[in-house]
C-alpha cells in the first residue's frame, strides 16, 4: 500500500520520511516548539546513508536533536499571501555555507535571513530555514530518495549541530 510522506528528516545515519504525528503547524515551527526528547512520526520509511538498506514502520520515536536538515512537502502554489510574503522575505536573504561534522560530513550552501543561525535564546528558534539549499560532501549512490535531497526548495537546518558557517555578507 502507498503511504504519502509529508515530512523528511536527515540525520547523521539516516534519511527519514514520514508523517509527523499530530502537526498542528508547519514542521519549522513545531520543531522550534517541540520540548520533548522524542517526536513521534508514523508511517516511516528509514534509509540507511551507508547501505542504502530500508525499514519500514508504523511508528518512530525520533530524538529531535538529530535532526540535522528537515523539509516538509507543501503544495504551496495556490497561497497568493504566503507568495507575497515569501517574495518579500527572499529580498533580505543572505548566501552562506554551512558544515555539518561527525559520522556525515555535509556541505549545504543555500539563501538564508540575516544571522538566522545565531542563537539568541537557547530555548527557541533551534532551527533556521535555508533557501535553495544545495549539498556538497553526501554521496546519493543513484538511490532516488537520497538523490532527492539535492532538489529540495527549501531545508530546515538544526543551527545547534552546525559546526561552521561561512557567510559571505
Amino acid at each position: 500500500m502507498l503511504t504519502l510522506c509529508s515530512d523528511l528528516f536527515l540525520t547523521d545515519a539516516f534519511l527519514i520520511k514520514g508523517n509527523v504525528e499530530n502537526k498542528y503547524t508547519r514542521l519549522s515551527k513545531l520543531l522550534d516548539e517541540h520540548r520533548k526528547t522524542f517526536l513521534r512520526v508514523q508511517d516511516v520509511t528509514l534509509i540507511d546513508l551507508r547501505s542504502q538498506e530500508r525499514i519500514e514502520t508504523p511508528l518512530l520515536h525520533m530524538n529531535v536533536d538529530e535532526v540535522l536538515l528537515a523539509h516538509e512537502f507543501l503544495d504551496e502554489a495556490g497561497d497568493k499571501h504566503r507568495a507575497q510574503i515569501a517574495r518579500e522575505q527572499e529580498e533580505n536573504l543572505q548566501n552562506v555555507r554551512v558544515f555539518y561534522t561527525g559520522n556525515l560530513n555535509l556541505e549545504i550552501a543555500g539563501a538564508i535571513q540575516p544571522s538566522s543561525y545565531e542563537v539568541s535564546d537557547r530555548n527557541s528558534r533551534r532551527f533556521f530555514v535555508m533557501r535553495d539549499p544545495k549539498l556538497g560532501g553526501f554521496e546519493d549512490h543513484g538511490d532516488k530518495d537520497l538523490n532527492g535531497l539535492h532538489k529540495l526548495p527549501y531545508a530546515i537546518l538544526n543551527k545547534f549541530r552546525l559546526s561552521y558557517i561561512y557567510d559571505f555578507n
